[in-house]
């Protein structure tokens, strides 16, 4: 008994994949020029700057093998291990405000054997695969509220509280708007989702105004001047406009053409975060207006091929994966170059693909393999689909 033979993976998702993680290592070289580390032999600073590359290059290996491994099984098999997945994040989640390391005021990370692990972003992934599970298991039965949208609204909201309490709002941002993509997707009623939209837009009201009352009781209100600095950041550019307002010099700098590769200033300790949450301001200031352009076309085409994948799936399962993995990449994309072009507040979101963290990497990786799992099984030989016919 012959095994049914898998078609090949969709080669310009591949392409396009790997055409942005060799980039953005590249950026994280160039914008780590002046990076710094502390080495505990000699106990001085070290200026290392191939040191970040190399990690994330030990990232994207990674990355890769499990991206590989993935896309060579077949995504219904996949999904026998979404539960059991899914319980090691919870687990994860529920341990890491307690032992886990904290970083700029969240206790969001392990560190284990000198790498950060975010289970964060394992989470993300995790949500929309068991949401995709969960709806394509239940039909036609998921437009009922107590039998369907009930059971997927308490898991994303038992996930976000967990998430919350490290406290990561940005991730737990990301993780409601995807999940929210993939039960509408998945074919929610929609007067459920517009009712309990308006109550939650309601209770959120509610709560940034108590914020706001104690904030100015108490005169800290450092979380709101930071969330609102981006409509005017040059009214307070030293403090929280600071970030925003040296990414725009550093698109200032950049102008049309672009400063050259490895030529920007803005990372020589005055832009924060410039290998992370700004890579793409980095971008903009050694390649220009043109470059970064280009890199907005390319990165367009990469998420455009991804729905394609996601839609052209014969299965329910893969469609929701699909549609939920790109609605992932493409709202961090969103949220990140909106930050840093001061169009909308920062978050702290990186860029997928593009900037240093290897969670982020890994997990954008691990998601590609499953879309190109996907694309194997519509791009079966023709034999084999007449055959199933």
């Amino acid at each position: 008994m012959t095994s049914q033979r898998r078609g090949t993976p969709d080669f310009l998702l591949l392409f396009l994949a790997f055409s942005l993680v060799s980039f953005g290592l590249a950026m994280v070289f160039s914008a780590s020029m002046a990076y710094s580390r502390y080495d505990s032999v000699t106990a001085t600073m070290l200026n290392d700057p191939s040191y970040l590359a190399i990690r994330q290059a030990a990232a994207i290996a990674l990355g890769t093998v499990a991206m590989f491994f993935c896309m060579n099984i077949n995504y219904n098999v996949l999904k026998k291990w979404i539960g059991p997945a899914f319980i090691i994040v919870v687990i994860l989640l529920v341990l890491v405000p307690i032992f886990g390391n904290k970083v700029n005021g969240a206790r969001s990370w392990f560190v284990i054997a000198g790498f950060g692990l975010q289970p964060a972003e394992f989470a993300k992934l995790g949500v929309i695969l068991y949401l995709a599970a969960l709806i394509s298991k239940k039909e036609e039965k998921f437009r009922s509220f107590k039998q369907g949208l009930l059971p997927a609204l308490t898991i994303v909201a038992f996930i976000s509280f967990l998430i919350l309490m490290q406290p990561d709002r940005g991730s737990t941002m990301i993780l409601v708007l995807c999940a929210a993509i993939v039960i509408i997707a998945g074919g929610a009623n929609l007067k459920h989702i517009f009712l309990l939209g308006t109550a939650g837009a309601f209770v959120m009201l509610i709560g940034v105004s108590i914020y706001l009352i104690k904030s100015k009781l108490s005169g800290q209100n450092y979380i709101m001047d930071r969330f609102t600095s981006f409509m005017d950041p040059f009214a307070d550019p030293l403090n929280t406009g600071y970030q925003v307002v040296q990414s725009l010099y550093a698109f200032g700098h950049g102008g049309i053409s672009g400063a050259g590769f490895g030529q920007g200033i803005q990372k020589l300790h005055y832009l924060p975060e410039a290998h992370n949450d700004f890579i793409f301001s980095i971008i903009g200031e050694e390649l220009g207006f043109i470059g970064s352009s280009l890199f907005i076309l390319i990165y367009l085409a990469f998420l455009w091929r991804g729905l394609v994948i996601a839609i052209r799936s014969n299965e329910m399962f893969g469609t929701l994966a699909g549609v939920g993995i790109i609605g992932m990449i493409a709202i961090q994309a969103l949220i990140n170059l909106g930050g840093v072009t001061g169009s909308i507040p920062l978050t702290g979101v990186t860029l997928p693909l593009i900037s240093y963290g290897g969670s982020s990497m890994l997990v954008t990786l691990i998601s590609l393999g499953i879309l190109l799992s996907i694309s194997r099984e519509y791009n079966k030989p023709e034999k084999e689909t007449k055959k199933r016919a």
